[in-house]
């Protein structure tokens, strides 16, 4: 491979790409957990803020990089004289030699994506976290919780016939009220959104379950849909487990048959009790 003549300055801002939480098995069991680390990094070029990607933070200089790449806001390497992430602000700042021509017109038409690596309304969606309040009194047994799993493993699906997609379901206990998949999973939210508007579905006693990870975005939405239990048969970020614990909601990751992992929330979870050794 050609190495470029010209190199930018560069930070060296990686960040670990996994944190340690605590967490209970389906047995009770004390179990330290890895999770994926999830961070806000607000891009400028120019002084100029473009947009706030989440990202796992492994190589930030070159994410600022290859975005401005990707979408043709710089046409050579030779144009980026520095990129210089600051975690402490969750920033990235880009200089360049001549400056960008007419950023705003160039960024002002975005589309939204499918894809799994930015959150590119993050900083929309955490305006109103303060305010949002989920019900303490609702409960979910773990038996509810096992049959759940089991009507979402007995639900036709678009992922058993073409898999690449992401499912999600609104549920009542463990009865699916709807379900929803998308290539991207934060369509599939969406759509469930929506749905609970026309229908006129309270959510404050509902369940979330999706396929994907719990990023800190899957966590504020369903908290904004006032739902207060979210199930994945995935895993979480570090983001969407503190902001699980900032708003009360019971987050339950990695659940699949009769196994799961409570993060989160354990005052609503009604564990089965332990049968009685003869």
């Amino acid at each position: 491979m050609k190495t470029p003549r010209h190199r930018p300055r560069l930070t060296q801002a990686a960040r670990p790409a996994t944190f340690l939480v605590d967490a209970h098995d389906e047995t009770g069991q004390h179990r330290p957990t890895p999770i994926a680390g999830e961070h806000p990094l607000t891009l400028y070029v120019d002084k100029r803020e473009v947009l706030t990607m989440m990202t796992l933070g492994a190589a930030p200089e070159a994410l600022a990089i290859g975005f401005l790449r990707n979408q043709r806001l710089v046409k050579s390497i030779e144009e980026i004289v520095s990129v210089q992430v600051d975690w402490d602000v969750g920033a990235v700042a880009v200089k360049t030699r001549s400056g960008l021509a007419d950023l705003e017109a160039r960024t002002a038409k975005r589309t939204a994506t499918t894809g799994c690596g930015q959150g590119t309304v993050f900083g929309d969606l955490m305006e109103d976290i303060e305010s949002i309040h989920l019900p303490a009194d609702a409960r979910l047994d773990e038996e509810t919780l096992f049959g759940l799993l089991n009507n979402v493993r007995l639900h036709e699906s678009i992922y058993k016939e073409a898999g690449a997609v992401h499912g999600c379901a609104l549920a009542k206990g463990s009865e699916i009220l709807v379900f929803v998949e998308d290539v991207g999973r934060h369509n599939a939210v969406d759509a469930i959104a929506g749905w609970m508007w026309l229908e006129g579905v309270d959510g404050s006693d509902k369940v979330f379950y999706t396929t994907g990870r719990l990023t800190s975005e899957m966590v504020i939405k369903a908290a904004q849909m006032g739902i207060p239990f979210l199930v994945s048969r995935s895993g979480l970020t570090k983001m969407g487990h503190e902001i699980a614990r900032q708003v009360g909601l019971t987050l339950i990751g990695r659940a699949v048959n009769r196994r799961y992992l409570l993060f989160t929330g354990a005052g609503r979870f009604v564990r089965n009790a332990a049968p009685e050794k003869a």
